[in-house]
């Protein structure tokens, strides 16, 4: 059995100069620096104190085998280390790092030679003559070292010129200190690396396949790997914080002024909380788009040219993969197509985050948009399309859990049939049958989860229809959603609780809910429903206001329906809790269903 990896220790002279020259890539997986000053000087006062700092650990790119027939030899990629690797370049070499806000920064560690101390340096220290302010300097080639205990000693009125002079020296030895590194094999892949990953690193962050992948992008000088690997981090950030982008613009002037970053620049101005993709789902959707494959492991193997047929590593395929993954990301950040998609995604009634749990879902539904434009596909059918299978997929639970084969299983299916509409109509004769809307649904219905992706798939119906909030007149459950407008109870709690109704579960069903306004939810208080229900019908008779505004009998009973509310509601008490809960998972499921077959 071939060895997994290999254990050396080399100096950190050594590491940092494998570095600058390129024989390790630091592809920034941890992006960007996040260790607060503090940690580069606890490094520092370890490495002065000889104690043992960690490993690194590095993943050999394979050898790809060239158009000339030449081998050409693969990269050792830094995928555990560097922040601390970061912190050594900043602290002896100097060299500014950007923090989370993408500002670039110096960390300058102090020392006192006498007391053996290191420090952030700061105004007081900055201002005591026996504090050195910043150690870098002691790394710079040539540094006049003798000369410099010399004035020091001499400034300080210190005697004994061999004791700082040690203690120098000991500090500039800090660059011969040893720092382990694990070099695993190319042949492991992404399952094995990350679980050695994981044992060897417990307390570190847990590495995904979309950070095995963004390595390998911006490691990868030859196919515009780092312009990619930007394109995907900045527009992710910009998505979340868009007031981010100036700095951005600032620390980062080469990219600035390439076409990527005007391709992106709209996002700045662009104020979307429904679906804000972070770097995984931008390459997921870029990579099944147009590789058609669901395994983020496959995009690693093919950027580092894998053959499949042949398990062999071949330049020519690095660079197509290269070229396709470019062309997904920018089809992905492309402010037509993404503005578009949104449109689609709010014509289904999703108008808020909290009213859809899956990302995969959105995920995919921007696929399968991407799928169906690259297919010349007219537009109000692809809008038809994308918009019913978003649904399907909410009321299947389709893309739970590990989503990757069912990604590529429909992105195939999706891409290949004669007419995309088919597959559509296929996937739902096959799961939404009589059964799923006549019993399976409605038992799903039986929850308390206000999360529950079933509950949230009734309000979209009633945000589609327009649908006036419980006992409104003029507000609309849309208004109230977009308002973060609460849920409120049909049977008041306290009602139910002082009925014999103890257990959440028992009043807190979702065919208890309803968004309903908080003034009418406090005019109800703890109210019976044939109570309440009783003074709406004298409001109607008396056109005297005491719940909402609705004072005609016909609109109360549109009300009612737009609600799912049974008729029954006049005549109910805690005694016929459950029957209510029975009739009302009925009559939401049929409007689910409605709704989703006039998509």
């Amino acid at each position: 059995m071939k060895p997994r990896y290999e254990v050396n220790n080399s100096s950190i002279e050594s590491i940092l100069s494998w570095i600058r020259d390129g024989e390790i890539a630091i592809p920034e997986i941890q992006r960007p620096f996040v260790w607060d000053s503090s940690k580069v000087r606890d490094l520092m006062d370890s490495l002065y104190k000889g104690f043992p700092v960690g490993y690194i650990i590095t993943w050999r790119s394979p050898d790809t085998n060239l158009k000339d027939g030449t081998r050409s030899e693969g990269k050792k990629i830094l995928i555990d280390g560097q922040q601390r690797i970061t912190a050594l370049t900043a602290a002896l070499l100097g060299e500014h790092v950007v923090m989370s806000d993408y500002q670039k920064k110096r960390i300058r560690i102090a020392f006192h030679p006498i007391e053996e101390k290191f420090e952030v340096l700061n105004p007081a220290i900055e201002k005591d003559s026996l504090w050195i302010p910043d150690i870098s300097a002691f790394f710079a080639q040539k540094y006049p070292t003798f000369q410099f205990v010399m004035e020091y000693c001499k400034k300080n009125n210190i005697s004994d010129f061999d004791e700082v002079a040690n203690k120098i020296d000991r500090l500039m030895r800090i660059r011969y200190s040893n720092l382990g590194i694990i070099e695993l094999s190319h042949e492991l892949d992404i399952e094995t690396v990350t679980e050695i990953f994981i044992r060897i690193n417990s307390q570190g962050v847990v590495l995904s396949q979309a950070d095995f992948a963004m390595s390998k992008i911006a490691v990868n000088e030859t196919y515009n790997g780092i312009n990619i690997r930007k394109t995907i981090d900045y527009f992710c950030h910009l998505a979340k914080r868009p007031g981010d982008f100036q700095l951005i613009e600032q620390n980062d002037t080469d990219f600035s002024r390439t076409h990527y970053f005007s391709k992106l620049r709209w996002i700045k101005d662009y104020i979307e909380k429904l679906y804000i993709p972070d770097y995984s789902d931008l390459l997921r959707v870029a990579f099944t788009h147009k590789f058609l494959r669901g395994k983020l492991a496959d995009l690693v193997s093919l950027l580092s040219g894998r053959d499949f047929s042949t398990r062999e590593y071949k330049e020519v395929i690095a660079e197509d993969s290269f070229n396709k993954l470019e062309e997904g990301v920018l089809e992905f950040i492309n402010e037509t197509n993404f503005k578009r998609y949104i449109m689609i995604v709010k014509s289904t009634g999703i108008i808020h985050k909290k009213m859809i749990r899956s990302q995969n879902v959105l995920n995919f539904g921007y696929i399968l948009y991407l799928l169906l434009k690259e297919r010349g596909i007219n537009k109000g059918e692809t809008s038809k399309i994308v918009r019913r299978w978003l649904v399907l997929s909410i009321l299947t639970k389709r893309y739970s859990g590990s989503p990757e084969s069912m990604f590529e299983f429909d992105a195939r299916r999706f891409k290949n049939a004669q007419n995309p509409i088919d597959y559509l109509q296929h996937t739902e004769n096959g799961e939404l049958s009589a059964a799923f809307w006549e019993n399976i649904l409605i038992s799903r219905l039986n929850t308390p989860v206000t999360s529950s992706p079933y509950f949230n798939l009734y309000i979209m119906a009633q945000v589609k229809n327009n649908e006036k909030a419980f006992l409104s007149k003029e507000t609309e459950v849309r208004h109230l959603i977009e308002g973060r407008g609460d849920v409120h109870h049909i049977f008041p709690r306290k009602y139910l609780q002082k009925n014999g109704y103890a257990n959440k579960n028992q009043y807190n069903q979702i065919a208890n809910y309803a968004i309903i306004q908080q003034e009418i939810n406090i005019a109800i208080g703890d109210r019976a429903p044939e109570q309440y229900m009783e003074s709406l019908n004298e409001q109607c008779r008396t056109k005297i206001l005491k719940y909402g505004e609705i004072v005609e009998r016909e609109e109360l009973m549109k009300n009612l329906k737009g609600n799912s509310i049974p008729t029954s509601i006049f005549q109910m008490d805690a005694t016929r809790y459950e029957d209510f809960l029975e009739e009302r998972r009925k009559l939401m499921a049929d409007k689910i269903k409605y709704y989703y077959q006039s998509l």
